[in-house]
């Protein structure tokens, strides 16, 4: 492992490492206000990550210090229906991920004097000595069968069990964004807290400059299929338009000769923030970090959940009859359909908070001692 160096830190300053999973950049984007609020109240973050993750985070906290973290690299299948398999066969790698990244936290625990861990659904980054906290929101493993479900869900809460405590990002009452996701009627044996929902963006008045805006998010090969199925479609679609590749560090551009679409392979936090409300009409996969994004903003949106992933199928159909948001498939999917469709649902607004993270965070850190080092 890489150790971060040059630390030159006041002895009341708590050093705190933040690890996303590579899943995606949800997991990844949804620490983004974590780390933030972090920082402001004077600690110093270290964040363990590679890849696409490591690269968005970067681009937010230049000035924030990295470790090389290796990701689960799970493969993901363009056939939904041979999802379930392509998970199953990848599962001795998984559990090996688990062993080694608690492995490795031993270690950097040491090397880099870490007084406490928020690991976000990385199992294996639990200590005994120090505090650690699991961020999910998936306190129910969603596969569509009752006993498959019952037996991801021990699994998940073993491993949960190990954590200091678990926070889950939405609200704890009836009133919530992710349903039997993340109220279960079993709870883990560790303290459970709910945040409320995390989003990295603020609600803003601004100008209308975009008819649509599309988010592309999530794992390969899915994310590619579902940009060829929209750039195949963005001719029928009238006004201006943007489209979000989710490609941090790409360079690249697709060819698209039309003055009223324009195609950005990443944006800043804050490029996005402003495009998000400069857009009448929002366009994405239905993760749940995007999702939590899009309630901060108040934005009205088509879903359209990527094939195979349980979770997002499960959420889309549970926001739609939220009235939400407007679902779709992503097979035999029509954008002018879509937006057809979507013009003529009632959406309805959601008033959770979206601040409430805030006071946990800062309790969490008002816990800490550099005691607590594991030096």
């Amino acid at each position: 492992m890489i150790k971060a160096q040059n630390f030159n830190i006041p002895d009341h300053k708590p050093r705190i490492l933040v690890a996303p999973l590579d899943w995606g950049l949800g997991h990844a984007t949804r620490c983004i206000p974590i780390i933030s609020n972090l920082i402001q109240q004077n600690c110093t973050v270290i964040v363990g990550a590679e890849g696409p993750v490591k690269t968005l985070l970067q681009k937010e906290f230049p000035g924030v210090l990295f470790i090389e973290l290796k990701g689960y690299r799970v493969k993901y299948s363009r056939n939904k229906y041979r999802m379930p398999l392509k998970l199953l066969v990848q599962l001795p790698k998984i559990c090996y991920r688990i062993y080694a990244e608690n492995r490795w936290l031993k270690k950097a625990v040491k090397e880099n004097s870490i007084h406490a861990i928020i690991s976000d659904n990385r199992m294996g980054l639990f200590h005994k000595t120090i505090p650690c906290i699991y961020i999910t929101h998936q306190l129910t493993i969603k596969t569509g069968n009752r006993f498959t479900e019952s037996i991801a869900q021990k699994i998940h809460y073993h491993y949960i069990n190990k954590f200091s405590t678990c926070w889950v990002p939405d609200a704890g009452g009836a009133l919530n964004l992710a349903g039997a996701l993340s109220h279960p009627a079993i709870l883990p044996r560790v303290p459970v807290t709910y945040l409320g929902p995390l989003s990295r963006f603020e609600k803003t008045d601004v100008e209308s400059k975009y008819d649509l805006c599309i988010i592309l998010s999530g794992p390969e090969p899915q994310r590619t299929v579902f940009e060829k199925i929209i750039l195949e479609q963005l001719h029928e679609v009238k006004g201006n338009v943007i489209l979000v590749r989710g490609l941090p560090g790409e360079t690249a551009f697709p060819g698209f000769n039309n003055s009223s679409i324009e195609i950005r392979n990443h944006l800043s936090a804050d490029d996005l923030n402003r495009v998000i409300l400069q857009s009448k009409m929002m366009l994405s996969r239905c993760g749940y970090s995007t999702v939590m994004d899009l309630v901060a903003l108040q934005k009205k949106a088509i879903l359209v959940p990527t094939p195979g992933q349980t979770e997002q199928e499960f959420l889309g159909s549970y926001l739609q009859a939220q009235k939400l948001f407007y679902t779709v498939d992503q097979i035999n999917f029509s954008l002018p359909e879509a937006l057809k469709n979507a013009s003529a649902f009632v959406f309805h607004t959601s008033s959770i908070s979206v601040q409430d993270y805030k006071n946990v965070v800062e309790n969490f850190v008002a816990t800490l001692t550099v005691s607590n080092a594991g030096i």
